[in-house]
């Protein structure tokens, strides 16, 4: 078995895990998209009616709709490899399990990685579907939706496992979570415009791997294959791989003695 072998074994013990705690884990990206579009627009949305996007006004729930998207990819990839690898690794021993077999930990930790991306496509793939529902998602463009998951649950992942490398316990996970994705959540161009914030709140937010990841999604949503898409998704995988090659070498520097 090669090193790709091995690291789909991980990967693979990970969805077997999946599978049995299927029910806990399908729930959440099936009631999210039903219960925050019940409340934008049967609420808010009826305050805001509409708002300006690439040249045009479109509704508020169909501008929010990827936004949900975004958020529950960054959530699936970053709180898998923080909170999740982190019980495997410390209360679960898992980690020390595989590495007693002919699996390495840098196949451990890259196993790691790529089903932290699968969690983010798994899930906005449910949401695609539910969201369809409502008549926000054109097709055959919601097919795309699912790959762009996969490849930003993966950047996200990758973050949340350095995190993962130096925090000295599972609570200190509140600091990155407060400091970094939550106003990543709220900045990122999710429940409103960016034009709706100042020219340095404008600058921050595209500094955010957020607000590019919201962006390609919601031009998907109306159809938009722009250049700025193809461009923004490249920079996506391109910047992955440095961020994988330094979660795996900060775990390797925590976890080898």
């Amino acid at each position: 078995m090669g090193t790709l072998g091995r690291i789909f074994t991980v990967w693979r013990r990970n969805l077997d895990v999946y599978r049995v705690t299927w029910k806990v884990n399908f729930l959440p990206p099936i009631l999210e998209p039903i219960f925050y579009l019940v409340a934008f627009s049967a609420g808010l949305g009826g305050f805001v009616g509409t708002v300006p996007y690439d040249g045009r006004e479109v509704t508020y729930t169909a501008f929010i709709a990827p936004g949900m998207l975004g958020i529950s990819v960054m959530f699936q990839g970053f709180f898998e490899c923080t909170y999740g690898s982190y019980i495997r690794m410390y209360y679960q021993k898992t980690f020390d399990a595989i590495i007693a077999t002919p699996i390495s930990l840098d196949e451990v930790i890259l196993g790691e990685l790529f089903w932290g991306a699968t969690k983010a496509l798994i899930a906005s793939s449910i949401m695609c579907v539910v969201i369809r529902f409502y008549g926000l998602l054109t097709f055959p463009d919601l097919l795309a939706i699912p790959v762009v998951a996969f490849i930003g649950g993966f950047w996200f992942a990758c973050l949340g496992m350095c995190f993962t490398s130096i925090t000295p316990g599972i609570d200190a996970f509140n600091y990155p979570m407060f400091l970094v994705i939550t106003p990543m959540m709220l900045l990122s161009g999710t429940y409103f415009p960016l034009s709706g914030l100042p020219a340095w709140g404008q600058t921050v937010a595209q500094a955010f791997p957020l607000t590019h990841l919201v962006e390609v999604i919601r031009q998907l949503s109306f159809g938009g294959w722009g250049p700025g898409v193809w461009a923004r998704i490249f920079a996506f995988a391109v910047l992955s791989i440095p961020l994988a090659w330094l979660a795996v070498r900060s775990m390797k520097r925590r976890l080898v003695v």
